[in-house]
């Protein structure tokens, strides 16, 4: 015996004006007696606070409440009995009622390090009390309203940056320090999430032999909790722009496609808030380098150069 949620759109992407369509798909050798098959949807915002880079005393983890976006129940069938075999039951729901008022704005959905972003569809199938209720939950994904989407486009506009030794707020090795190398680049720091983030960079000069040259894409999850705002930035992906020593004066492009259900479009609420930001990094060669090459990529060592730069995401009509 066994049940199954299936929904009319493979990638299960809907925004919260759509009607939200599917089967329940139940499979039993012989027919069941019910009380009801009953379908919920739940959406919410769930805040975790870790500790660690945040430096959060233990006592404070888990005090910040989910917040509610959704929660509703329909009936899909009343009481009755399901026949043998395999029986698919339609069902159709809506997110959000034309003119409803919701607890709170429909956000995109995001899985972070500390803020969960997640809408589930839950099916119950109640049998009374001498029988366990067959019940799955799957989750579904939610895109912002188009009403609510940019008109405008995305702003072209590049940002120039640039990595020298003397924009560097760590220590480096000796050797980069009196030396010294230039690299200068352009990036888009406005981006709709649909399209890659673009730009260029050209290494004019280094003493020492680059080893390569990544681009880190990183969450920045801030938290809310009584008087305090805790934040946290973690790392989402790596995409290595350059492998080796590079030709000096060389144009690299830059282009990073962005992951989905990882990012979502920029968040400022009041009780949190999901930034981005992008960081150039490169790698230097180096013998300390190779003792420690299982460390933190996006921690400052001797032998890397760093420039970060906020990625503002949208999502456009």
């Amino acid at each position: 015996m066994s049940i199954e949620l299936k929904l009319s759109r493979i990638n299960r992407v809907y925004r919260p004006s759509e009607v939200v369509e599917g089967k329940i798909i139940v499979r039993s050798s012989s027919s069941i007696s019910h009380y009801g098959i009953r379908l919920a949807v739940n959406g919410s915002v769930n805040l975790q606070v870790r500790g660690g880079s945040a430096g959060v005393i233990e006592t404070l983890v888990g005090v910040a409440k989910p917040i509610s976006i959704v929660n509703k129940i329909i009936e899909v069938r009343p009481s009755g009995k399901i026949a043998s075999g395999t029986s698919e039951i339609p069902f159709s729901m809506n997110i959000k009622q034309p003119g409803e008022k919701n607890l709170e704005r429909f956000y995109e959905t995001f899985h972070g390090a500390n803020i969960n972003i997640q809408y589930l569809l839950t099916v119950d199938i109640s049998r009374g009390y001498l029988h366990k209720s067959l019940s799955t939950t799957m989750e579904f994904i939610v895109e912002s309203d188009k009403a609510d989407l940019l008109e405008r486009p995305v702003s072209p506009e590049m940002v120039i940056f640039y990595l020298t030794q003397d924009t560097q707020r760590h220590p480096l090795l000796p050797e980069l320090k009196s030396g010294g190398f230039r690299v200068i680049g352009k990036m888009s720091t406005q981006c709709c999430l649909s399209d890659p983030i673009v730009g260029e960079l050209t290494v004019e000069a280094s003493a020492v032999p680059i080893c390569s040259i990544d681009m880190h894409l990183l969450r920045v999850e801030s938290i809310l909790l009584g008087e305090k705002i805790v934040t946290e930035q973690s790392l989402i992906q790596t995409t290595q722009m350059a492998d080796g020593d590079v030709c000096r004066n060389m144009t690299l492009p830059i282009y990073v496609i962005l992951p989905r259900l990882l990012t979502c479009p920029t968040v400022l609420a009041g009780p949190f808030s999901i930034e981005f930001k992008v960081a150039v990094v490169i790698t230097f060669q180096s013998d300390v380098a190779k003792v420690h090459s299982k460390s933190d990529p996006t921690t400052p060592r001797l032998w890397l150069a760093m420039e970060s730069l906020p990625l503002e995401l949208v999502r456009t009509r």
